[in-house]
C-alpha cells in the first residue's frame, strides 16, 4: 500500500493533525469531520459482462478506447470535475485549507481495481490540483473492506441468504420474472436485430449460488448488465446513434431501459442480511472515524482509522447499496431510477458542531452528477450543481442551510444499528 511520510508518522501516533481555521455557516454549524464513499467513475463493460452480451444479443457492441472495465479518459475528467467541486464546498466550509494541506489532514483509500484507484486519483486531482497527493490502496485484488463480500471472513448462511431473496423476489423466481417480462421484451426489442436468432430474454430465471456462497440470478443478470452498460454509453458521450443500439437519446430513456438493473439490486443486494455481512466491515470503520474527537470514540480491538477531517474511500456500486440498505436510506435523483448509484456517486457522512452548545449534528447525503452533467463534463458551480437527497437518521432531525442535520447521538444508532460483529476482520489503514 502507498503511504506518505505524514500519514505514517500519525498513524504512528509521533505526529498530531495540525489545526484547521473552522468556518461557522450563516445558522451557526461548523463542519469538523468528513467521510465520503463514491462510486469510480465511468468505465467501459467487464470483459465477463461483455462476452454475455454478446453472446445473448448475438450482436457487436460499441468498442471502448482502454481495456474492459478500467475508468475512461471521459471518467477521469467527470471524476475531477466532482473533487473539484467537492473541494470547493469543504474549502467553503473551512474544513480544508486553501492549496495544498498537510498530508496529514487527508485519508483517501481506493478499492484495489484500476477504475478505482484511477478514480480516487482523479478526485484528488481535481480537490488538490497540482498537490501530488496519491490515494493508498492494498496489494492484490481483495481488500477487507470492499471485496468482504467475496471473503471467507463475512460468508454467508446460505438457507439464511436465500430465503430473504426469495421474500424479495416475491415468493419465486418464476413469478418475477413473470412480472418483468415486459421489461425483457422492451430490452430485446433494443437489443436484437429482427432477423437475428437472438436468445436474449428467452432464458428462465434461475437462482444460483457460487463457489464464494453469494447469489446470482442467471437470466436477470444479462438484462441488468445491458440497462447499466446503456448508461455508461450515454454518460461517455458516445454519440447517440450507439448509445443502446440508437434507442436512447434522453436520460429518461436512458432509465427506462435500467429497470431489471433495479431489480437485479432489490433481489441481491439491497436485502438486509447480505447488505450487513457484505460491508459491516466498511460501516465500522467509518463509524470509528464519526465518533473520533468526540465523547463517544473508543478504540477497536479489530483497528481504528486515523483521526483526520477528511477520509475519502472509493468504491464500488455494490458497497454503496449494502451501506444505502444497512441505513435505511432511499433517494431519487433527477432521471435516475429510485436508488441508482451513478459513476462517482458519493454517500457522505458530514459531521457538524453547533457553535452556541457545542453539539455535535450528522448529516447523511447522496450525491451524484446528473447524466448529462457527467456527458457534458458540465463544470459545477453555485448554479449548476450535483444532485443530492439528505437522510433523516434520527426523529429530531433539523433544516439547516447545510443541509438536514441530526443529533449525532441518535444519528450513529442508525450508523450501527446493522453492524454484525461476526462479520468483521482486524483492520488497519498502514
Amino acid at each position: 500500500m502507498k503511504t506518505s511520510l505524514y500519514a505514517s508518522l500519525l498513524l504512528a501516533g509521533l505526529l498530531s493533525p495540525p489545526a484547521i481555521a473552522q468556518t461557522a455557516s450563516s445558522d451557526g454549524y461548523v463542519l469538523d469531520k468528513v467521510v465520503q464513499v463514491s462510486r469510480h467513475g465511468v468505465r467501459p463493460p467487464t470483459e465477463s459482462n461483455e462476452k454475455l452480451l454478446t453472446r445473448v444479443t448475438q450482436r457487436q457492441w460499441p468498442t471502448w478506447l482502454v481495456p474492459l472495465g478500467n475508468l475512461t479518459g471521459h471518467g477521469y475528467a467527470g471524476a475531477v470535475e466532482m473533487g473539484r467541486y467537492r473541494g470547493q464546498v469543504l474549502r467553503t466550509a473551512g474544513l480544508i485549507p486553501k492549496g495544498c494541506p498537510d498530508a496529514r489532514q487527508l485519508l483517501v483509500h481506493a478499492s484495489p481495481l484500476q477504475r478505482t484507484k484511477a478514480t480516487a486519483q482523479a478526485l484528488l486531482d481535481g480537490m488538490f490540483p497540482g498537490c501530488g497527493f496519491q490515494p493508498t490502496y492494498v496489494a492484490g485484488e481483495q481488500d477487507a473492506l470492499f471485496q468482504a463480500n467475496e471473503m471467507p471472513f463475512a460468508a454467508l448462511d446460505p438457507a439464511k441468504a436465500k430465503a430473504q431473496i426469495l421474500k424479495a423476489l416475491g415468493g419465486s423466481v418464476e413469478a418475477a420474472q413473470e412480472r418483468y417480462n415486459p421489461f425483457e421484451e422492451k430490452l430485446r426489442e433494443v437489443a436484437c436485430l429482427p432477423a437475428a436468432d437472438c436468445p436474449y430474454g428467452k432464458q428462465p430465471w434461475v437462482l444460483e449460488e457460487n463457489a464464494k456462497g453469494r447469489f446470482s440470478i442467471k437470466g436477470l443478470s444479462a438484462g441488468a448488465n445491458m440497462g447499466e452498460v446503456f448508461r455508461l454509453e450515454y454518460s461517455q458521450g458516445l454519440p447517440l446513434d450507439k448509445v443502446a443500439f440508437g434507442n436512447a437519446r434522453t436520460p429518461a430513456e436512458v432509465s427506462s431501459l435500467m429497470v431489471l438493473t433495479k431489480a437485479k439490486y432489490d433481489f441481491l443486494n439491497d436485502i438486509p442480511y447480505i447488505a450487513s455481512r457484505g460491508a459491516s466491515e466498511l460501516m465500522n470503520q467509518i463509524s470509528l472515524e464519526l465518533k473520533q474527537g468526540t465523547t463517544f470514540a473508543s478504540k477497536d480491538p479489530q483497528g481504528t482509522p486515523p483521526d483526520v477531517p477528511l477520509m475519502l474511500l472509493v468504491a464500488h456500486d455494490t458497497n454503496i447499496s449494502y451501506l444505502r440498505t444497512m441505513l435505511g436510506f432511499g433517494w431519487k435523483l433527477g432521471d435516475y431510477l429510485e436508488n441508482n448509484i451513478p459513476p462517482v456517486g458519493t454517500l457522505q457522512f458530514e459531521r457538524y458542531k453547533e457553535v452556541k452548545t457545542g453539539d455535535y449534528f450528522l448529516r447523511i447525503a447522496f450525491e451524484a452528477q446528473s447524466m448529462d452533467q457527467i456527458r457534458n463534463l458540465t463544470r459545477l458551480d453555485g448554479t449548476e450543481t450535483p444532485l443530492k437527497g439528505d437522510f433523516a437518521s434520527a426523529k429530531d432531525c433539523r433544516k439547516t442551510s447545510v443541509g438536514l442535520l441530526c443529533p449525532l447521538k441518535e444519528a450513529l444508532v442508525k450508523v450501527d444499528q446493522n453492524i454484525d460483529p461476526t462479520a468483521l476482520t482486524p483492520y488497519s489503514f498502514q
